[in-house]
């Protein structure tokens, strides 16, 4: 199936994580589009996450609340652009539920999930609009706070 999204991948404005990881497919799908399992590995540690809404529908709601460990809060909204179950999420933060513009919009996220052996390969791009904004992204860590992430998730998954 083409992908636009990644066929348009620029690596001076993108971001990319690309694995293979040992859970089902099914089971990183149900990780990433309910609230109750997002709260337990979208936040690299020591950080977590500590409300999380979802309305996983083109134009609803995904929201985020992460909070440091001296108790510090980011909130954080943005809409679903796509969703196309079991296969892909698209998110940006551009925009807030019902597509509403947002003025300080950051970028727009890519997971895209597809079977391989008995495990997942998960790829998730971050797009950004600009290269000052794909630079603070990859030096605030985002190829290491991403993967922690996805480590976090496979973990938990692994304990259903």
């Amino acid at each position: 199936m083409s992908n636009l999204f990644e066929e348009d991948f620029n690596p001076e404005l993108d971001l990319k994580l690309e694995r293979v990881v040992s859970v089902p497919p099914e089971l990183v799908w149900k990780a990433w589009t309910e609230s109750e399992h997002v709260v337990h590995w979208f936040t690299p540690a020591p950080w977590k996450t500590v409300d999380c809404d979802i309305d996983l529908r083109p134009g609803g709601v995904f929201r985020t609340v992460m909070q440091s460990p001296e108790g510090d809060q980011v909130d954080s909204s943005g809409c679903y652009l796509e969703v196309e179950e079991g296969r892909r999420i698209i998110f940006t933060d551009a925009l807030l539920p019902g597509y509403r513009p947002v003025g300080s919009a950051f970028m727009t996220s890519m997971i895209l999930i597809e079977p391989h052996g008995d495990g997942t390969k998960y790829t998730a791009i971050a797009k950004h609009k600009n290269v000052e904004d794909r630079t603070a992204h990859e030096e605030m860590g985002f190829l290491d706070g991403w993967s922690t992430a996805l480590d976090q998730l496979v973990a938990y998954v692994k304990g259903w």
